[in-house]
């Protein structure tokens, strides 16, 4: 078991395949699963589904595009133009316009921690959110993240960069075949 304090980065690091992502997917109640998980004082199983998973955003390693242009997946085009601005967009207009299938891997994993982050969560379930980016674009993400744990939200983020780790993160978990093995 493990808890996450209000403003506080926790890593959860482990070989691929440990099953990581699947604590993830666990936590915000999108697989079968076990255990109490409780966020701002609610229990999981007393909350509904879609409003659990507002509480606790889960940004997965390769979102999902559902729609032809960027912009069809940004609720709020206001706030989503300031995040594309503050994630190194120089035109955050145009890009609203820009087909999916164009998209780096880069692109596509800032505009889905966008997208993710106009839901204003308390607690962000990140997994791997900038392994596909370059280091001034992984720069940008961890300042944004740094605004979240400013602002009293939970982090906790799956990542295999060391560097990453001892930048945003107070204490680590480690996955082993499934299991919790230790943590600092």
């Amino acid at each position: 078991s493990f808890h996450i304090d209000a403003g506080e980065c926790l890593a959860l690091t482990g070989p691929s395949g440990a099953g990581k992502s699947m604590l993830l997917r666990a936590l915000v109640d999108l697989d079968p699963n076990q255990g109490r998980v409780r966020a701002d004082g609610r229990e999981r199983e007393a909350v509904p589904a879609p409003e659990w998973r507002r509480l606790l955003a889960y940004l997965p390693a390769e979102a999902g595009w559902w729609l032809d242009l960027v912009g069809g997946h940004m609720p709020d085009r206001d706030a989503a133009l300031g995040l594309l601005a503050a994630l190194g967009f120089a035109a955050p207009e145009e890009v609203m316009s820009w087909p999916v299938s164009r998209l780096s891997s880069g692109e596509r994993q800032r505009l889905a921690l966008a997208r993710g982050l106009l839901v204003e969560a308390r607690v962000w379930l990140l997994d791997e959110p900038t392994a596909a980016l370059d280091g001034d674009n992984c720069a940008l993400v961890e300042s944004l993240l740094r605004d979240r744990l400013n602002a009293g939200d939970a982090i906790l983020l799956v990542s295999h960069d060391p560097a990453q780790i001892a930048r945003l993160a107070r204490r680590r978990l480690h996955l082993v075949g499934g299991q919790l093995a230790g943590g600092s």
